[in-house]
């Protein structure tokens, strides 16, 4: 096997949203209860759609959350998103080796955008699928196939790469090889459940991964 692309998610992986998506659930969970959640309670929330995640927490209110959600998360992303060591430039060195590089993620199209222009990365990438793009999110594997297609790759050269369950499962479900990424908010042993073939305890180990094929 070989590696020709890599496959990554955008939160917690590509940049430190960590904090923005928190605060912004909190932001909006107290305003609906009062008093009822925690920062901390807010952790099962990283990975889901947003779709899925208000469905769950209070049926029948899910677009009306989304949209508070939206709305405090675009008015305070660039102030709370920070970034993760050597991301950048690794990137640039994969994409200077002939690596395909993608972003699959469960963030809209325009988000996405917004976060590669903190990142001053949008140049880097050949394709990002988004919510935008596909019926089904992660972990269904609809979003990583539809890459592979985009990116003209076979499933056995490519690895989908994530700091969530979700990102694993998918990949693992597409076809393809996964990596968790150690400094996932969750943390490394939780990602190791779901058997990833990679562990990242630094971006720049990549370069070993494609090395290796």
């Amino acid at each position: 096997m070989t590696v020709k692309a890599l496959l990554f998610d955008f939160d917690g992986t590509l940049l430190n949203t960590n904090d923005l998506i928190i605060q912004t659930f909190m932001h909006v969970l107290n305003e609906r209860f009062p008093g009822q959640y925690s920062p901390k309670d807010c952790l099962k929330f990283l990975g889901p759609s947003l779709k899925q995640t208000f469905t769950d927490i209070a049926p029948g209110e899910e677009e009306s959350m989304i949209a508070k959600y939206r709305e405090y998360n675009e008015l305070h992303h660039d102030e709370l998103v920070t970034q993760y060591p050597d991301v950048v430039s690794t990137l640039e060195q994969l994409k200077a080796m002939g690596i395909k590089l993608a972003i699959v993620s469960t963030k809209r199209n325009g988000m996405i955008d917004r976060g590669l222009s903190v990142l001053d990365a949008s140049h880097l990438f050949d394709i990002r699928i988004g919510t935008d793009d596909v019926k089904n999110v992660k972990p269904d594997p609809e979003p990583v196939l539809l890459a592979l297609e985009r990116l003209d790759v076979n499933k056995e050269d490519a690895i989908m790469i994530g700091d969530n369950s979700h990102d694993i499962e998918a990949g693992h479900k597409a076809g393809i090889r996964a990596a968790g990424v150690a400094w996932a908010f969750k943390g490394e042993e939780y990602l190791q459940q779901f058997k990833p073939e990679y562990m990242l305890h630094h971006m720049t180990d990549l370069f070993e991964i494609v090395k290796e094929g």
